[in-house]
C-alpha cells in the first residue's frame, strides 16, 4: 500500500451560519494556490462539517501516515488545550499508525499578531478606505 503524504488539517471553530466559514475557505484556497502539492483540508470544532474527528478519520482512510492540526483560532484556550488535544488522543487510539500533531493556535504566531496590529492600525485611519 502506498502511504499518502502528511495531511494538514486547518481547524476553525464553526458556526450555525454557512457564510461564516468563507474566510477559512479562502485561507485554504490561498494555501493550496501557494503550495499546490500540500495535502490540506478544512475541519471544524462544532456545528459544521467535517468535524475534526471526521477529517482525521478521512486522512487515515486515505493512507496518510501523519496529520498536523492547525488551529485557526486567536489563542490557545480550552478548545486547543483540551478539546483538540482530546480529539488527537482519541484519533491515536483509533488509528495507532497515524501520527497526530497539533500546531500552536494561529493567534499565538508573531506574524499573525503583527498582521492583526497592522489591520487595527488601518482601521484607526478614520475616513480612509480599508
Amino acid at each position: 500500500m502506498t502511504v499518502a503524504a502528511p495531511r494538514l488539517i486547518l481547524l476553525a471553530h464553526g458556526s450555525r451560519h454557512a457564510e461564516w466559514a468563507e474566510p477559512f475557505r479562502a485561507v485554504l484556497a490561498r494555501l493550496r494556490e501557494k503550495q499546490p502539492s500540500l495535502d490540506a483540508h478544512l475541519a471544524f470544532l462544532e456545528r459544521m462539517a467535517p468535524s475534526l474527528d471526521e477529517a482525521i478519520d478521512a486522512a487515515a482512510a486515505a493512507g496518510c501516515s501523519a496529520v498536523r492540526i492547525v488551529p485557526l483560532l486567536l489563542g490557545s484556550g480550552a478548545h486547543v488545550r483540551e478539546d483538540v488535544a482530546q480529539t488527537a488522543q482519541r484519533a491515536a487510539a483509533r488509528h495507532p499508525t497515524l501520527q497526530v500533531d497539533i500546531a500552536p493556535a494561529a493567534g499565538d504566531d508573531a506574524a499573525v499578531i503583527a498582521a492583526l496590529a497592522d489591520y487595527c492600525a488601518r482601521c484607526a485611519e478614520f475616513g480612509r478606505a480599508s
